[in-house]
């Protein structure tokens, strides 16, 4: 027994770890963009695109990544997109222009989307009990919360010490070895007697249509509205509406939209795009504030994240992992969503004579206590109650959630402060435009992540029979309502 357990913890360990890569590649970057602009020829638009590329194919892909786990199996296309991932993350160092930086960049997004929504679901199935489930999904969240403030303070280390390629090539030998242990760790479950069925017009149309989606957003954010945006943007209405037709008239759709019955499920996708769209564009804002408002170099501004990173792990494995057993998931989600909207109203205090002590350290441990509640509930919410044949779509929806809501959410919040800034400015943009246009993108994202905790509230409203259910039995209620809407069809 004591083997089979400690077996089950190596399979978490691999797969926290491929978890961990991949979102912290999100933002390991940002510090090092300017090292990589002149030897790869970038401009300054054009350097963007080392970001976008990556949640481009990462957030395009993810629903056929967690549909082509439940269909060819977990541990096949985890091995794949670990593989895949590795080798971008070889080439991206070795890249001598910038499309060619690009364009590995857009290959690492499609290894991570086959592999995190394949994890996800193998962390589902090689926990079947509720506790330790729920213990596993504790460790999962703090693991991905981690991933993306440690990845700025990772990216400046490396980048100072090293060089820019380092952020990439520190994949490497994880992604690269870990494939090599899975392959002997992971066992294959079953599939079922349908698993070649494979809705190919639906898998097309919802990846073109969300990559369409977030690159006319992006476009906004760097260009303002233009011919080419609203052609992405009308694509990926035309392209969206093919693919809803599409899953209603096929036998086996990419997403079989029965799954939105599952209320927890729903909310917890809904929320999860709020809640990264503000987490992404604090980053983003933070690291170049501390950099050139307040002038920090590449090691102090990765360090000023350092206790976010420290902060999300104990609250999301401590606190969170104990109060579980004891509160409603949406309790726990509400609470979090609530500290996250307090620290971004902190922030629409930053000043042009600021510093860490007082304009980051304060909010940014409100947010390490606020995000490491808000998002290990999420993830648990997004897989509750939901059938092991359909537990990669499910992990697929709620990754596609975080990474098109903090795409879309970059550009938009980006939008508004750029829009801010230019307003105040008179000329050229200086710390006094740039800092006053990232407070009205701070007050925006906190009205966003208050929207999204009184939609986690009216989910407990609307359900008084689970609303005091304890964290620890809401799987099991919701595959007891799952059961009984499928009677009831």
């Amino acid at each position: 027994m004591k083997s089979v357990i400690d077996r089950r913890w190596g399979v978490f360990t691999l797969l926290a770890i491929a978890q961990f890569v991949v979102i912290l590649d999100i933002s390991v970057v940002n510090i090092a963009l300017p090292s990589m602009q002149a030897p790869l020829g970038f401009t300054q638009d054009g350097l963007q695109w080392v970001v976008d590329a990556y949640m481009l194919t990462f957030g395009g892909f993810l629903l056929l990544g967690g549909r082509a786990a439940d269909l060819f199996g977990r541990k096949r296309v985890f091995l794949l997109g670990l593989t895949l991932f590795g080798l971008a993350s070889f080439a991206c160092g070795f890249a001598d222009t910038s499309g060619q930086l690009v364009a590995a960049r857009a290959a690492q997004g499609l290894g991570g989307a086959l592999m995190s929504p394949a994890a996800l679901s193998l962390v589902v199935v090689t926990f079947p009990e509720e506790r330790e489930r729920n213990r596993a999904m504790a460790l999962w969240g703090a693991v991905a919360a981690a991933g993306g403030a440690a990845g700025v303070v990772l990216g400046g280390v490396l980048t100072d010490a090293f060089g820019w390629e380092w952020v990439f090539w520190i994949n490497v030998p994880l992604t690269l070895g870990g494939a090599l242990v899975g392959v002997r760790l992971l066992t294959e479950a079953e599939r079922s007697g349908n698993a070649r069925h494979f809705d190919l017009l639906g898998a097309i149309s919802v990846t073109a249509g969300l990559s369409a989606l977030i690159y006319g957003f992006v476009r906004i954010g760097e260009h303002g509205w233009d011919g080419r945006a609203g052609v992405a943007l009308a694509a990926a209405v035309v392209l969206l509406a093919v693919f809803v037709v599409t899953e209603l008239n096929v036998p086996e759709p990419v997403v079989d939209f029965s799954i939105f019955r599952l209320r927890g499920l729903s909310a917890a996708n809904v929320i999860m795009l709020m809640f990264s769209a503000g987490a992404v564009a604090m980053t983003f804002f933070v690291t170049i504030y501390v950099q050139r408002v307040l002038d920090y170099g590449p090691i102090a501004a990765g360090l000023c994240f350092l206790p976010i990173a420290v902060g999300q792990v104990i609250t999301s494995q401590v606190v969170v992992g104990r109060l579980m057993g004891k509160l409603h998931i949406f309790t726990i989600l509400v609470i979090g969503l609530g500290l996250t909207a307090v620290s971004f109203l902190w922030f629409a205090q930053l000043s042009t004579d600021g510093s860490f002590l007082r304009s980051i350290l304060g909010p940014g441990l409100l947010l390490a206590v606020g995000s490491g509640f808000a998002f290990t509930a999420l993830v648990v919410s997004s897989v509750s109650g939901v059938d092991p044949e359909r537990s990669g779509i499910a992990g697929g929806m709620i990754n596609m959630s975080q990474q098109i809501g903090g795409a879309l959410g970059l550009a938009i919040l980006a939008s508004v402060a750029n829009w801010r800034s230019d307003r105040i400015a008179d000329g050229p943009v200086d710390d006094s435009a740039l800092t006053a246009g990232f407070r009205l993108g701070f007050l925006v994202a906190a009205a966003m992540i208050i929207v999204g905790a009184l939609i986690g509230w009216l989910a407990t409203r609307t359900r008084p029979d689970a609303q005091s259910a304890p964290a620890a039995r809401v799987i099991e209620t919701a595959v007891d309502e799952q059961h009984a809407s499928g009677a009831a069809s």
